[in-house]
């Protein structure tokens, strides 16, 4: 349920950059004893990055000729995903 009080725009004196001031200072506290008096887990942080997938991939060096880079890279970003699944492609019909 919604609460009935909204809040309206802040002043046009306010600063979100300004410094606390001595008052407000005195009034900060942990979150894990905010978070504890409300009776909710802490929030976890997040890894940076992709989620992990089931299927991993090796990372390999290989020399292609010329022609064939440029001509996956002329079709923009994602080209080596694109050469890929060519590959990927070609393994699946000879099975």
């Amino acid at each position: 349920m919604a609460s009935a009080k909204t809040k309206g725009p802040p002043p046009d004196d306010y600063d979100p950059a300004a410094p606390l001031t001595d008052a407000e200072i005195k009034t900060l506290r942990p979150a894990r004893e905010f978070f504890a008096e409300r009776g909710i887990p802490m929030p976890v942080p997040r890894k940076p990055g992709r989620p992990r997938q089931d299927e991993t991939k090796v990372s390999v060096t290989m020399r292609l000729d010329a022609n064939i880079v440029e001509h996956f890279k002329s079709q923009g970003p994602g080209w080596q995903t694109r050469i890929n699944k060519v590959l990927a492609d070609k393994v699946a019909k000879s099975r």
